[in-house]
């Protein structure tokens, strides 16, 4: 899942931020509205955590936008104000959600997942693929009757590789999915944790590198 957080209080920012990552999501942060819109016109977000009052680019202004580009990104608008109007006018503008300041980080968590859901197609419960079987929920893998310890981001790998049921995903849609701007990107990093996943998933390989292609299961 990949998530923008848009909020001018960089220690908020950088804390929900931390704490999304922390549950395997991968989570770019801007400071303003202006840089949400720039970032938003070229890359897909499932879920947007809008605060409300942005300065300079209003986060009313960014939500009409979003709205009028066709987004498919779910939006969740955060703001101080906690009258019923307020949260009307922002339900009105084309927020998908909305969330009062002060809140609850696990209620945040809770309303971006329910948002994610919403956008992200039906998908089986468990992947399994080559002898392979991923837990998404509980975040488990095995080989056979082996477990599989993944670190996140090995884990996020080789489930878009399931997910492709056996076609190939090309490098730049691995990372996309599975890498964000706080993390080290770029081909290096992911020939390197691709040859960390192979090597934990043990003989035979079951992961190949398609020339021209990407890398397929």
């Amino acid at each position: 899942m990949r998530v923008l957080v848009v909020e001018d209080e960089p220690e908020m920012a950088d804390a929900v931020a931390s704490g999304l990552r922390r549950r395997a999501m991968a989570v770019d942060v801007v400071y303003d509205g202006t840089d949400a819109l720039e970032r938003l016109s070229y890359v897909d977000y499932d879920v947007v955590v809008l605060d409300r009052d942005l300065p300079e680019t209003h986060g009313d202004d960014v939500c009409r936008e979003l709205v009028r580009m066709g987004t498919a990104s779910r939006i969740l608008m955060l703001t101080a104000a906690h009258e019923v109007a307020d949260r009307v006018d922002g339900l009105a503008l084309g927020a998908d959600d909305y969330l009062p300041k002060p809140f609850a980080f696990a209620e945040l968590v809770a309303r971006v997942l329910t948002l994610a859901r919403r956008t992200a197609p039906a998908r089986p419960a468990v992947l399994a693929r080559a002898g392979l079987c991923l837990d998404p929920a509980g975040r488990t893998v095995t080989r056979g009757d082996r477990a599989v310890a993944l670190t996140r981001r090995e884990f996020a790998l080789l489930k878009e590789l399931l997910l492709a049921d056996g076609e190939p995903v090309s490098t730049r849609d691995l990372l996309a999915r599975a890498w964000d701007e706080h993390y080290e990107s770029g081909t290096g990093a992911l020939r390197v944790t691709m040859a960390t996943l192979r090597r934990k998933l043990g003989d035979p390989p079951v992961i190949r590198t398609v020339p021209g292609a990407g890398y397929l299961l």
